[in-house]
């Protein structure tokens, strides 16, 4: 993936230019984590690493935009002759892309000089946060349809270019089977579909004469859109009569409804199939969808084989974005060790973890998550021991899982990106949307339900816990 420098926030180039002008860009570690669980759920899809990592490979600044950045006045030449030859030379450790995350762990952990962090967070958060966002909403849409057939058809919708090829890429991720964005079917090797649009339909002289022809040039995937002028009218009248033709062809279509109550029209309209012997016929619908409205559709039993989702998927619907933040946690020394760093706020959700971070998670004996645990990453973490849970926040919440409590532990966090390159294979899309299918079979029900969803514990080490109070104690009452 093709990204200039530039899309870069403005104080991330001049503070660089402070650190490269004051010779002041130690070895540091960034973790990228969110702060809470996007449209009140329980859950969300990590997404868009692995465009991330294309992005950072090739991170650089072209002439055109070391030209740009002196024409502001801002920059010095020295700093500018710097920026010619920079690359993005440390290491990234993530979690694999389709995982499920929670709020306060970290997602990725950037390990590189200051300047090198600074330059790459805008980019990493545009790319993480939007994905994440859109693969979480997908999976939300996925499951309220009972893991049915979900096609994105989002592009008109989308907020710009970038943003509808990126959420075509996400939503797949997240579940879709398909997407009307046919650049994005090229790009990502996403299957491609789609039906009509009404024009079609009033652009012929009657109903039934753009039903046959269209059916004539597609024959193998004809879907009719059938609410133009009466759905159950002339509607599904017309596409009675071109299904019973195709199906002396052996050959079956598909109608689409993309207006009115869902509900009683798709009951109405399999009763008519059903009783002209179109068995086969699949009904697919569309019309402001949305995961809260596919839920009352599919507990209300209506008969509908594929979802149609542009809208309220691509953008988010209600949510607008993903909070992903990226904060320093551990700087080197002059004696070349780590000291850790935190932020330190009268906001306890903006209270930062300090160190090098690692995650664990547990699983019970039947493969279901029960857990995640965050340590430093020298904690030495093995089956076989009972682990205490500190809340992030609280000095009481506390929770012990013994030996016999849990069957597995998983370290989530791998190194992907070492000396500024790629060590691991490039995932196919269709490995990454398994990989979250398998991921949700590993959450109860009660973690993904669509209101009022359990809250997964998300915990602290007593290690970590204990070096997270030390620092608030000295930052919040040291005397400059």
């Amino acid at each position: 993936m093709k990204s200039s420098a530039l899309l870069t926030d403005f104080y991330e180039l001049t503070m660089s230019q402070g650190c490269f002008l004051e010779k002041k860009n130690p070895v540091v570690v960034f973790d990228m984590f969110y702060r809470s669980q996007p449209f009140n759920g329980g859950f969300a899809v990590f997404c868009g690493l692995n465009d991330l990592i294309d992005i950072i490979e090739n991170f650089h600044f072209s002439q055109d935009d070391i030209a740009y950045l002196k024409s502001t006045g801002m920059f010095k030449d020295d700093f500018l002759t710097f920026l010619v030859t920079f690359k993005f030379s440390g290491s990234i450790y993530a979690m694999n892309e389709g995982t499920v995350i929670f709020p306060g762990e970290p997602l990725i952990r950037v390990h590189s000089s200051l300047i090198e962090a600074q330059l790459i967070e805008s980019i990493l958060l545009n790319t993480i946060n939007f994905q994440t966002l859109i693969a979480t909403k997908m999976s939300h849409v996925y499951y309220a349809s009972k893991y049915g057939k979900v096609l994105e058809f989002g592009l008109r919708r989308a907020q710009g270019i970038d943003g509808a090829l990126s959420a075509s890429r996400a939503a797949f991720i997240g579940g879709a089977f398909a997407t009307s964005n046919t650049l994005a079917g090229k790009n990502f090797g996403i299957p491609v579909n789609g039906t009509m649009a009404h024009s079609w339909v009033m652009a012929f002289e009657s109903e039934l004469e753009s039903f046959r022809v269209y059916a004539d040039i597609y024959p193998d995937s004809c879907s009719l859109l059938i609410d133009t002028y009466d759905t159950l009218g002339s509607g599904i009248e017309n596409a009675i009569i071109v299904g019973k033709e195709m199906k002396t062809k052996g050959k079956s279509i598909g109608v689409r409804i993309d207006s009115g109550d869902l509900s009683y029209l798709s009951r109405n309209v399999r009763d008519r199939l059903d009783q002209a012997g179109l068995q086969d016929t699949k009904i697919i619908v569309s019309n402001d969808l949305n995961e809260e409205i596919i839920n009352l559709l599919v507990s209300d039993g209506a008969p509908i084989d594929v979802w149609g989702i542009g809208t309220h998927l691509v953008t988010g619907g209600k949510q607008s974005s993903l909070n992903g933040v990226y904060k320093l946690s551990a700087k080197k020394s002059a004696d070349e060790t780590f000291v850790p760093t935190m932020k330190v706020s009268n906001t306890q959700i903006k209270t930062t973890d300090p160190g090098i971070k690692q995650v664990y998670r547990f699983y019970g004996s039947e493969g279901n998550a029960l857990a995640d645990l965050i340590t430093l990453e020298n904690e030495t973490i093995v089956p076989g021991k009972s682990y205490t849970f500190l809340h992030p926040f609280s000095e009481t919440d506390v929770f012990i899982l013994h030996a016999e409590d849990y069957a597995q532990i998983k370290p989530l966090l791998e190194l992907k990106i070492e000396n500024g390159k790629r060590i691991v294979k490039s995932p196919t899309l269709e490995m990454i949307q398994k990989n979250v299918q398998i991921e949700l079979k590993t959450l109860h029900k009660s973690y993904k339900r669509l209101i009022n969803p359990h809250v997964y514990k998300v915990s602290l080490s007593p290690e970590l816990k204990k070096v997270k109070n030390s620092l608030i104690s000295k930052f919040r009452y040291r005397k400059e």
